[in-house]
């Protein structure tokens, strides 16, 4: 019986990056996790728009949670930014009963629904770790990644009341995913550091600065590649390498990849986009 859920895509991954919606739909067809879509979602403010008006973010993800709630479903991101601004939407609404009203007021008035605070953001890797079990993903394996992995977690999943399950100060979820995906998880300091994203829109040199020391570290502790839980960190670390690593003076060049796909690779997807990885990842590292 597949297991249903809401999918909220973020701002990122149907334009910027849509190499993670390509993977992510086989990946759960895989696994038996049906996906369904949220038509009228809208942008969760990608902590943007919550620094000139926080309670407009907050009505955003409510009617998003909302929406979801409507169809008695939790929702999947395979973006840890959107995750934690959703959970910091159910934190705020639950601490502040007041505040919550007020926002949903809003909500009610102009769509004409509001979030009762049943249903639940849930991150692509912790719903793989906790509800599909590693042992289900491990059988799920065809092509072991067989690779040296660094996981960068970033700092959003990584706040109060958003690890679900994983430890806040050193999680590991991600890297007992590398393993029971056939990879070899690399230690490394800066794996909960920021990237400086979506800052690189204002403060451009400081963020490749920040880019740099984290792709840097991941380098220089071994790694093959890096395996991204956040969708706007991922154009952080890919897109954006070469010119942290002009500005910083730091070796950067590395592979990239999202969880999406890396678990999409491993269970037989995409085999070519797989083969090009380890041939990239063998030339880099040499």
């Amino acid at each position: 019986m597949a297991v249903k859920i809401a999918y909220y895509a973020g701002n990122t991954a149907r334009a910027a990056s849509s190499e993670v919606e390509d993977c992510i739909q086989p990946l759960c067809k895989t696994l038996g996790i049906q996906l369904i879509e949220l038509p009228k979602a809208s942008s969760d403010g990608g902590n943007i728009i919550k620094q000139s008006s926080p309670k407009l973010q907050h009505a955003l993800v409510a009617r998003n949670l909302a929406l979801a709630e409507s169809k008695n479903l939790d929702v999947l991101t395979t973006c840890a930014t959107s995750y934690g601004i959703m959970c910091d939407t159910v934190d705020e609404f639950s601490r502040d009963h007041g505040f919550a009203n007020s926002v949903n007021n809003l909500v009610a008035r102009t769509t004409g629904i509001e979030y009762k605070g049943e249903s639940k953001p849930r991150h692509l890797l912790h719903f793989l770790v906790e509800e599909i079990g590693l042992e289900t993903i491990r059988d799920a394996v065809i092509n072991p990644i067989r690779m040296d992995v660094a996981a960068y977690y970033g700092p959003n999943m990584q706040r109060d009341g958003a690890t679900s399950g994983d430890d806040a100060f050193m999680p590991t979820y991600l890297e007992q995913l590398i393993v029971a995906l056939g990879g070899t998880p690399v230690d490394y300091d800066s794996k909960c550091q920021s990237v400086g994203a979506p800052a690189l829109l204002t403060i451009n040199k400081p963020v490749m600065k920040m880019t740099a020391a984290v792709l840097a570290d991941a380098k220089s502790s071994g790694a093959d590649l890096m395996v991204s839980a956040c969708t706007i960190s991922h154009a952080n670390l890919d897109s954006y390498q070469s010119k942290a690593g002009k500005i910083s003076g730091k070796n950067t060049s590395m592979p990239i990849v999202h969880l999406a796909e890396l678990v999409a690779f491993a269970f037989g997807h995409f085999p070519d986009r797989l083969a090009q990885l380890r041939v990239r990842s063998l030339v880099i590292g040499g």
